[in-house]
Formats: C-alpha cells, sequence, structure tokens
C-alpha cells in the first residue's frame, strides 16, 4: 500500500506544479485551488508513504519521475519544447534512481 501511496504524492505534486504555471502568480482561481489541493495531497500521502520508506529513497523516487512528468505535461499542456541536454540529463537522473532502487541496501520496513 505504501508504494501506491509515494505514487498519488507524486501523481498529485506533478499536477499542483503543472497547474503552478497556469495559475499566473495565483491570480486565476481554478488553476491556484488545484495548487493548493495538490501540494496538500502530495505531502499527506508522502507522508504515509514515509512508515514504510527511508526518506531518501522516497524522495529520491518523487524527484526523479516528479522531473520527467512535469517536463512531460509542459510540453503536452504548455507547449514547452526539451532541448537535448535537457532530455539526457533527465534521462541521468531517471538512471540514478533506478540505481538507488535496484542496488541500494537502505532498509525498506
Amino acid at each position: 500500500m505504501h508504494h501506491a501511496y509515494l505514487l498519488i504524492a507524486i501523481a498529485s505534486e506533478v499536477a499542483a506544479t503543472t497547474a503552478l504555471k497556469s495559475a499566473e502568480g495565483f491570480t486565476r482561481l481554478g488553476p491556484s485551488v488545484i495548487v493548493a489541493a495538490g501540494y496538500g495531497l502530495a505531502f499527506y500521502f508522502l507522508s504515509l508513504s514515509l512508515e514504510r520508506f527511508p526518506v531518501g529513497i522516497a524522495y529520491a523516487i518523487w524527484a526523479g519521475l516528479g522531473i520527467v512528468l512535469i517536463a512531460l505535461l509542459g510540453l503536452l499542456v504548455h507547449g514547452e519544447k526539451l532541448d537535448v541536454p535537457a532530455v539526457v540529463g533527465m534521462g541521468l537522473i531517471v538512471a540514478g534512481v533506478a540505481v538507488i532502487n535496484l542496488w541500494s541496501k537502505m532498509q525498506v520496513h
């Protein structure tokens, strides 16, 4: 279940961050509500996932997946383009998260 909590936290944070640009400095109500609710849900579910995961592992997964998903949504929702160095850098981040998840000896309780 803690894996689901972490995925909900990531999805909530990605939704909130994507809406942040549309909120235009919190001058637009709809996107601003999504930002506030999304970040609130994100931190709540992250806290639940930390009952099982070490904070470093949970945060690495959160950050790695969040960066990639937000970049993809930036492309789809806001028309933002990524250049080659950005794609390579994100690939390295994903590789780092994979290394942590596959070979780290940090204990999950």
